[in-house]
C-alpha cells in the first residue's frame, strides 16, 4: 500500500510541476499575444498546480504519519504551497492577473531545484530524528510558509513596480504600449507589496518565536546563533527596516520595491544558501 501512495506522490509532483509550468508559459504568451483565452488557461493550470500541490502534501502525510515539514524536500512542497495560495487569495481580491507572470515561476524553480539536485533516496519519506519530534516544529514551519509566501508576493509586486516606473519614464512611444501597461498603477502596486509585507511579517516573527521555543526543546538553548538562526534574524531585519522606513520616514515606491526584493532574496539565501551552504544545526532540513 505504501509503494503504491508512493508512485502517486511521484505522478502527482511532476503533475504539479507541469502545471505550474504551463501556467508560467502561458501567463508570458496572454502578456505577449494579449488574447485572454491565455490567462484564462494560465488561470486553470495554476489551480490544477495547486490542487496537486495539496495532494502531493497530503499523500506524503499519509505516507510518512507525522506533517511533511522535516526535510528539504517536503519544505519545497509546502514553500511552494504557500506562494500559490498567497498568489491565489491577491489575483482573486484584486483582479491582479499579470502579478503570475511573476510569482508563478517562483515554484518552478524551486520544483526544478528538486528535479536537478535531488535524488530518488532524499525524496523519500523517512524516520525523523528526534529534535524534529515536535509539536513546535509544525507551528514554526506552518508560519515560515506563510511569511515567505507572502514575501514572494511581494516580490513579484515590487518587480511589477520597478518595471511599471521605467515603462513610464521611457520617451520610446512602443516600450508605453507595451505588455506592461497591463499592469495596475504604481501605487497600487505599492500598497499590495507593502500589505503583504505587513501580514508576512508578524508571521516570521512567530516563526522564530516558535523555533526558538523548539530548539529549546531539542537542543537545550533557545539560541545558539546557527547560521539558519543568523539568516533568519537578518531576514527579519530586513523586513523590520522596511516597514520602519515605510511608517516612520514615508518610504514608498523604487526605495520600497528595493527592499522587498532584496528581502526575498535572502528569504531565499536562508534556506538554500545555509541549508546547503553553511553547516549547522539545521543542516539536516
Amino acid at each position: 500500500m505504501s509503494g503504491s501512495l508512493q508512485n502517486w506522490e511521484v505522478s502527482v509532483f511532476y503533475v504539479m510541476f507541469g502545471a505550474y509550468l504551463g501556467s508560467s508559459v502561458l501567463y508570458w504568451l496572454w502578456e505577449a499575444i494579449k488574447k485572454d483565452a491565455f490567462r484564462q488557461l494560465a488561470t486553470l493550470a495554476a489551480i490544477v498546480g495547486l490542487t496537486a500541490n495539496t495532494t502531493a502534501i497530503a499523500l506524503r502525510w499519509i505516507i510518512s504519519q507525522r506533517p511533511p515539514l522535516t526535510s528539504g524536500y517536503e519544505f519545497i512542497l509546502v514553500f511552494c504551497w504557500g506562494i500559490v495560495i498567497n498568489y491565489m487569495f491577491v489575483k482573486f481580491r484584486y483582479k491582479l492577473n499579470a502579478l503570475g507572470s511573476f510569482v508563478i515561476p517562483v515554484p518552478v524553480l524551486l520544483l526544478g531545484f528538486i528535479i536537478m539536485a535531488m535524488g530518488p533516496s532524499e525524496r523519500v519519506a523517512s524516520a525523523i530524528q528526534p529534535a524534529l519530534k515536535s509539536q513546535w516544529l509544525t507551528i514554526h514551519v506552518f508560519t515560515a510558509i506563510l511569511a515567505y509566501g507572502a514575501f514572494a508576493v511581494s516580490f513579484g509586486l515590487s518587480i511589477m513596480y520597478i518595471l511599471k516606473t521605467l515603462s513610464n519614464q521611457s520617451t520610446d512611444k512602443n516600450t508605453k504600449e507595451n505588455w506592461i501597461n497591463r499592469f495596475p498603477h504604481e501605487s497600487v502596486l505599492d500598497e499590495l507589496a507593502y500589505k503583504m509585507v505587513g501580514f508576512a511579517f508578524p508571521m516570521l516573527t512567530l516563526c522564530i518565536i516558535t523555533g526558538a521555543i523548539w530548539a529549546n526543546y531539542a537542543w537545550g538553548t533557545y539560541w545558539s546563533w546557527d547560521p539558519k538562526e543568523t539568516w533568519s534574524l537578518i531576514t527579519w531585519i530586513i523586513y523590520a527596516a522596511y516597514l520602519h522606513a515605510r511608517l516612520m520616514y514615508g518610504w514608498k515606491g523604487r526605495r520600497a520595491a528595493w527592499m522587498a526584493i532584496l528581502g526575498f532574496a535572502i528569504v531565499l539565501f536562508t534556506f538554500f544558501g545555509v541549508n546547503y551552504l553553511l553547516p549547522g544545526l539545521h543542516s539536516y532540513a
